[in-house]
């Protein structure tokens, strides 16, 4: 376990700098991950907490986390409900425990449990009630439940001596009890030991990482250095392992017994890129988080120009209204004083109708104000719905750009996805990649049917050209992806292979890490293209649905 009490102790000291920040947005990055972004001292800060099994952890990131899984599961609703903006308060590592302990103004607590498969975060309310966690746990799973409106129990303390009260005389006494390797028996005598940070102990004290034995002073003295002197004097030295160019661990001291090792300039950042180079990001991760970036700001764009439309909209008795005004000014206009400020009359409904006027125009200039502001409010509203769903052909080409980049399988496809940004008007118009992206993937079928997928919007658009009027055109249901046309060549079709072809569309949408995918299968000729969308976007009719598992072609039977 890398993620030890020891870094837990160094990332509380790196967290603590943000106390004082407000929470700007709380994200779900994976089922199993979520995110902060929090502001303070003119900055903005991105904190990520991971329950994942594999690699728990808790640590400040350098770029701004990306949300991840569309629909927010229970403790994500609760975090937006009780932590954004709010202040946080305090940081904290209760009994040296791995668990970290943030408290945000109002009493509510987010606490993060970095204890390998174990590993948890909860909310907690200011009685400590458990709002919801990650992981939920029932009574049958552990005598330690975690659910809703349960009272948080802390994990049972290790029933092991602290070093700070363990005398050379009792460590011997444990180690001669135990079994096996020298630093095995450490981690299995002493509190807060973890075995990267015993290999560390037995090297300093004999040279040697795997020494079977070693003077027990020596062991004392070294493990109250680093278990109980380095968090008191904070002195972190945090440092990243590395073998044959890939990262092996991190710390938050130096690691003296492994020979390749880099200092770092804080621990957040060692756990930040161990984990970064650990997963093996692929080759053209840069390029596609570009891209990606660039598809999120668009976005933004699309939706601040949603908003801005639905800011003019005015109810309709409110527009009336402003006719209505026009007209009472007119019909007083012999009645209104010189610099007055405002008509009183009775409505046509009959209520009191206060209409304001403007003291340095005339009677006319006032009227002719309101029926301008008038004809201005009845134009957009006539306006708004057909602008209103412009926005919403744009944010839907954006949701398929943003699939045609996910399965984008080399740079050239990656690329190709940026110059259709560029088309749309998001980007400054671009050169084409040199590259020539790839067409429309093609196979055959053991009957003989050709089939043509496409996996990006431009092949999209190409297999739609091809397509005869009663081939069969399949797409995933409500889900952006790529248009898969089986070519009949007016032929009946078997039913195995429409799913295996329903199975490939599913493969090639947004929605292929689901179990179960529903896909939609129409003729061709039911099949339009959305007059003013993007390549690829249509409308279809007549068609009935196939409930498939997403799959390659190559994987079928």
């Amino acid at each position: 376990m890398f993620f030890d009490v020891l870094t837990t102790a160094a990332i509380a000291d790196e967290l603590a700098g943000l106390v004082g920040g407000r929470v700007q947005e709380v994200v779900l990055v994976d089922p199993l991950t979520v995110g902060l972004e929090l502001y303070g001292e003119h900055r903005r800060r991105y904190l990520l907490l991971s329950a994942q099994p594999a690699h728990p952890r808790v640590h400040l990131v350098s770029d701004k986390l990306r949300r991840g899984p569309d629909r927010p599961c229970p403790l994500l609703l609760l975090m937006r409900k009780h932590l954004r903006g709010a202040r946080l308060e305090g940081v904290a590592q209760p009994g040296f425990e791995r668990i970290l302990a943030l408290e945000f103004e109002g009493g509510v607590t987010l606490l993060a449990e970095v204890m390998g498969r174990r590993s948890n975060i909860l909310l907690l309310a200011p009685d400590g009630t458990i709002m919801d966690a990650i992981k939920r746990v029932t009574p049958e799973q552990s005598r330690r439940p975690v659910l809703p409106h349960l009272h948080y129990q802390s994990p049972p303390p290790l029933d092991k001596p602290s070093i700070a009260s363990l005398t050379s005389l009792q460590l011997a006494g444990l180690l001669e009890a135990g079994e096996g390797p020298l630093w095995r028996r450490l981690v299995e005598a002493i509190a807060g030991m973890s075995p990267l940070l015993a290999r560390e102990v037995v090297y300093r004290a004999t040279g040697e990482a795997t020494a079977p034995a070693a003077d027990t002073e020596a062991l004392l003295r070294v493990s109250r250095e680093l278990l109980y002197e380095l968090p008191l004097t904070r002195a972190w030295m945090p440092c990243l392992a590395m073998e044959g160019g890939a990262p092996v661990t991190y710390a938050p001291y130096d690691l003296t017994h492994l020979p390749t090792r880099r200092p770092m300039p804080g621990m957040s950042r060692a756990i930040e890129e161990y984990a970064s180079l650990a997963t093996g990001r692929e080759p053209y991760a840069v390029a596609r988080e570009t891209v990606r970036r660039l598809i999120e700001q668009a976005r933004d764009r699309e939706l601040r120009r949603r908003a801005s439309i639905e800011r003019g909209l005015r109810p309709e008795e409110e527009i009336n209204r402003l006719r209505e005004a026009g007209e009472w000014i007119l019909a007083y206009a012999t009645q209104i004083a010189p610099r007055q400020q405002e008509l009183v009359v009775e409505g046509l409904d009959g209520r009191e109708m206060r209409i304001s006027l403007d003291p340095a125009r005339t009677p006319v200039e006032n009227a002719r104000r309101y029926f301008a502001e008038y004809e201005d409010a009845r134009a957009a509203a006539q306006a708004a719905p057909e602008r209103l769903a412009e926005v919403d052909r744009a944010l839907d080409r954006l949701a398929q750009l943003e699939t045609d980049l996910s399965l984008a399988e080399n740079r050239a496809e990656i690329d190709e996805v940026r110059h259709a940004l560029a088309q749309a008007g998001y980007l400054r118009r671009e050169s084409r990649a040199t590259t020539r992206p790839a067409g429309p993937l093609r196979l055959e079928t053991e009957e003989g049917f050709t089939i043509w997928a496409g996996r990006n919007s431009a092949q999209n658009a190409a297999v739609l050209a091809r397509a005869a009027p009663h081939d069969l055109w399949l797409h995933a249901r409500g889900v952006p992806g790529g248009h898969v046309v089986l070519v009949t060549g007016g032929r009946e079709v078997s039913e195995a292979t429409l799913v295996r072809a329903a199975a490939l569309a599913a493969y090639y949408s947004a929605a292929r890490r689901e179990a179960r995918v529903p896909v939609d299968v129409t003729e061709r000729r039911h099949v339009r293209p959305i007059r003013g969308a993007g390549p690829g976007q249509v409308t279809y009719r007549e068609e009935r649905t196939l409930v498939v598992e997403p799959s390659p072609w190559l994987q079928q039977s």
